[in-house]
Formats: C-alpha cells, structure tokens, sequence
C-alpha cells in the first residue's frame, strides 16, 4: 500500500503520525511510505531519519496526498485540506466528527474512506487509540490548570499543593476515565486536595481503592456539582461518550456559584466540551475568561508536547496501520471488529450511528460496505 504522511496544519500542532521508527515497520514489509518535507521536525524528528527508514520525502501536503491510498493523521483535515481529498482514499486520524458538522459533510462530500482513531474499540470496550493521547492530555490538565491559577495568569493566586501551616487547592475531576485517572493522580502528586466524580459506582470504587488518601470519590450528579462549586479551586472536564458529543456538566448559569479565578480545563473539548461555556481555544491564545472564570479549552492539548505524544501515538496505532496496510480497509474491517468501529463516513454514507444523530443524518450500517 502507498501511505502518506502530510505534515499537521492545525494551530500549533507539532505532533506527526508516524515516527521513524514506525516508518521503518511499514516499508519493511513492503509498502511505500511518503513523508512531507519537515513533517516530523516539530516533535524531533528529521527528514534524514525518515530516509534511513525507508520513507520517500515529497515537498508539498499537496503532493502527499495525492500519491497516497492511505493518509495516516494527527488531527481531522482542516479546511484547506478537503479539496486535497480524494474519493476512495482511507483517512486514518483523529475526527471527532460528532463536535463539527462542517467536516463532516466535507467527508462526505469527498467520498473518502474516514477511520477515525477514537471510535476503534477493543472488547472490553476500552478505545486503544484514545487511550495515549487521553493519558498526556490528564496529566497536562492539571501542570496546565496549576500555572492558571497563578495570579498573572488571571486566576485565584492559589498553589496547588499549598504549603505547612496553609491548605492546598481543591480540585474537581469530572470523570473517572483516563483522563480523569490520570488529572488525579498528577494533581494528588503534587498535594492538591482531589475529589472525582463518575456515574459508575463500580468505577468509584476502584479508584476508592488505589488513588491516595488526598483523593475522594464523589458520586456525579447535577446536586452534587453544585455543592461543590463554591470550594473548588481547579475543574478538570474529562468525559467522553466514544464518537457522540460530551454531555455538559457545567452549565453557563453555575458559573456565578464558583469564586473569581477559578479554573476550568476542558480536555472534552474536541467532542464539543463538557462545560456549556466551552468554545476551542489554541496553544498560542489558550484561555478567555467568563464571569471571572478562567476557561482553558485547547483543543490538541498534547500537540504541546510532540516529542511525547508522537512516540505514544504510534505505539498505540501501528499495530493498526500494518492491518490497513497489509489487507485493505475492507478486509481488514471485516477481520477486526476493533478497526470496523472505527469507521466513521464511507464513500458518502455515515456509518457511525451517534455521527449521524448529531446531525440528524441518515445513518447507514457498516456491513453495506463490509459484505
């Protein structure tokens, strides 16, 4: 198979597909891979490395796409990329199609093959392609809220761990999910006094058992939010519903119960956020205010740290890639059921029912594809 890896145009987005390393697994089984000139510069990677493992350097996105069967990703395509898109081609990248109708009846205007990294699910219903970004992005939520709530940066002037003799910052996590488990566990680790809230009491449990003793569980409800509004320092926003929009726990109106300079950090963002105040922000203005409420809501938070997110990106998807790679889409499809999940738009027609619920689109099942 011809894949292509084009360089990320997103704001700020330094992350790339592949690493020279997975590169090299790719063309050592036979299949030609094209890297853009300086693609992988951003998270440390030189052109040079990717020759040694077999990749072909080609100078344009323009170029990349159009020689590729295969266009492996970062983010969605943005808007000057859906004209490079061609009928057939296999998108394997992130979406989130369910937080912006544009792309999606771009994609399906293109008549594209959309497999979206997110929306692969694994028997045991865990989303292995989720899993590493969402892991960076919990514990950046936390080094991110903790420089937030310093005065300069408009928020309570509270550290988060506090010191002798004065308490440390309280601070909410909404989900107990990766991203959750992960915003925690940094935030106990740095002496902050934690509660996460989660609707699954097994799930409560668990985390019960292995987070410290400056961690507390708290079931979730709209009430329970509420109470604890008015103490919180830090809201970290980390619940996912896999491929459909974030339910909104925060709404506009509970924003006057909380003090001036709290922190809110949606890592929801890409799946529409799960404060009703969120709108996406970028690395290089990340944050608004409302109602003195400090909002970070940037939409690729790993991008921020490329180096890290690409290397734990392409363990996650390679596995899945050789698959594409070595059987087609369809057949590959067909075998794993994990990579059937994640197919989101084919050749006009939303496969993926909460896509098309959101938009209220016409849904088609994926076996009219499959066979």
């Amino acid at each position: 198979m011809i894949i292509g890896v084009p360089k990320e145009i997103k704001n700020n987005e330094n992350r790339i597909a592949a690493t020279p390393s997975g590169v090299s697994e790719l063309t050592k089984r036979g299949h030609t891979v094209y890297v853009q000139t300086n693609g992988g510069l951003g998270s440390g990677f030189t052109d040079e490395e990717y020759v040694k493992a077999g990749a072909e350097i080609l100078p344009t996105i323009e170029a990349v796409y159009e020689k590729a069967e295969m266009i492996m990703k970062v983010k969605e395509p943005i808007e000057p990329e859906y004209e490079l898109i061609r009928e057939d081609q296999l998108l394997f990248t992130y979406f989130h199609f369910a937080s912006y109708e544009p792309l999606t009846h771009a994609m399906i205007k293109n008549k594209s093959v959309c497999l979206a990294y997110e929306t692969v699910e694994s028997p045991d219903r865990k989303l292995p392609l989720l899993i590493p970004m969402s892991e960076v992005a919990g514990r950046m939520s936390v080094q991110e809220g903790a420089k937030w709530l310093e005065k300069p940066m408009q928020g309570r002037g509270i550290l988060l761990g506090g010191v002798p003799g004065v308490r440390p910052a309280k601070v909410m996590v909404l989900g107990g999910g990766i991203v959750g488990t992960q915003a925690a566990k940094m935030a106990a680790g740095m002496g902050a006094d934690v509660t996460i809230m989660d609707i699954n009491l097994n799930r409560l449990r668990e985390l019960d058992d292995i987070m410290p003793a400056n961690v507390n569980t708290f079931y979730s409800s709209e009430y329970n939010i509420r109470q604890m509004l008015g103490r919180v320092d830090l809201i970290i926003g980390g619940v996912l519903i896999p491929g459909a929009k974030a339910p909104k726990l925060i709404t506009r109106d509970m924003l006057k119960d909380m003090r001036p300079g709290t922190v809110m950090v949606d890592v929801a963002v890409d799946q529409g956020g799960c404060f009703e105040t969120t709108k996406p922000t970028t690395h290089q203005d990340p944050v608004y205010v409302i109602d003195d409420v400090v909002h970070y809501c940037v939409a690729n938070m790993p991008g921020a740290v490329p180096y890290t997110s690409t290397l734990a990106l392409t363990n996650a998807t390679l596995p899945y890639a050789i698959q594409l790679a070595e059987k087609g889409w369809v057949k590959a499809c067909q075998d794993s059921k994990e990579l059937a999940l994640g197919l989101n738009v084919i050749k006009g027609d939303v496969v993926y029912e909460a896509v098309a619920e959101a938009f209220d689109l016409p849904y088609v099942p994926v076996e009219k594809h499959l066979g």
